[in-house]
């Protein structure tokens, strides 16, 4: 996670690890200054609930990601766009 966040930082990951789920939540997470058992009590989840969302290969649901970043003062957007050429 610390590497990813330094390259994203950088702007030098490849458009394939941009998006990694559970590193943008962790992120969230933590610029929100809540650790995860606070974010799980606020979500009325457990804490190891929240450490496997934030692993690079997790896959949480929409729901659960709109709920993670609305309690860290986030907003989650997701889009479908056209393929430029």
């Amino acid at each position: 996670y610390v590497e990813w966040k330094t390259l994203k930082r950088w702007g030098e990951l490849p458009d394939s690890e941009l998006e990694v789920p559970g590193y943008l939540l962790r992120s969230a997470r933590e610029e929100a200054e809540l650790t995860q058992a606070q974010l799980a009590a606020k979500l009325e989840v457990t804490q190891q609930a929240i450490a496997q969302a934030e692993r690079w290969q997790s896959n949480p649901t929409i729901g659960f990601m709109k709920e993670w970043v609305r309690v860290c003062g986030r907003k989650l957007e997701i889009g479908i766009r056209t393929q430029e050429n």
